[in-house]
């Protein structure tokens, strides 16, 4: 899965980079088509969490705006990355089709863990995978990002309130949610639902911060996790909690 990412690895394979692109951009000159355009080498790696968290902003900004980069989504990249990973971040979010967070952060291959449940409901493998970046090579961000009108929280809220499982293995996704939902029937605010997806963000957040493996990572400096919510009507994503300054 992962081959950690020391900066000698990093270097040999960002000078391979470049060295291709340069042999490509010859290749091109000496053909009657116009030249097509290289790779450039890729921005280093962010390395802090603070570093890591301003990449991630910048590319939601550049989401937002439409003026996108597509960094790191080339058969260049391809290459570079095939016999190690070296990803910056780790994102856990929402089944939903319309959270991509490749897209939403305007990142490329290689860049981000992504991991994808719905309403970022948790269990043994799910944390087990959000540990494995920042426990073997050093990942130094985890975001937890939900989103605007999920369906699946919204279904949990409703077989909760109306005290009516969901059918097969949904049914865990609710059990998963429960916390969350109690909280909303504590303070539900105008909208009770949107109430709840907050709640889970913080509540999933809140949980892997203090999580026995990864607290220390957090108490050092070396990590840091955001909870971050997305909205479908603008592309942006507001940080709940977690920001590292």
């Amino acid at each position: 899965m992962h081959t950690a990412g020391s900066p000698a690895r990093r270097a040999v394979l960002t000078r391979g980079l470049v060295a291709a692109a340069g042999a490509f951009a010859l290749a091109g000159c000496s053909s009657p088509r116009a030249p097509r355009a290289t790779t450039a080498a890729p921005e280093p790696r962010p390395d802090t969490p603070k570093a890591a968290f301003a990449r991630l902003m910048e590319g939601n900004a550049r989401w937002v705006s439409g003026d996108l980069d597509h960094p790191d989504r080339d058969p260049e990249r391809r290459q570079l990355v095939a016999e190690a990973q070296d990803p910056f971040g780790v994102v856990l979010t929402c089944i939903d089709s319309r959270v991509a967070p490749e897209l939403v952060f305007d990142t490329g291959l290689g860049d981000l863990y992504v991991l994808r449940t719905g309403g970022q409901a948790v269990g043994p493998v799910v944390t087990g995978s959000v540990e494995y970046g920042p426990m073997t090579g050093g990942t130094p961000l985890i975001v937890v990002l939900g989103h605007q009108r999920c369906g699946a929280i919204e279904a949990a809220y409703k077989s909760l309130q109306d005290g009516t499982p969901l059918p097969g293995n949904l049914q865990a996704i609710v059990k998963a949610l429960g916390p969350a939902y109690l909280l909303t029937v504590e303070n539900p605010g105008a909208d009770p639902v949107d109430t709840m997806i907050h709640q889970q963000i913080r509540v999933t957040a809140d949980g892997l911060r203090a999580n026995s493996d990864l607290a220390p990572l957090v108490k050092k400096g070396a990590l840091a996790v955001v909870g971050a919510y997305y909205s479908l009507d603008t592309g942006q994503v507001d940080v709940l909690t977690g920001a590292p300054v």
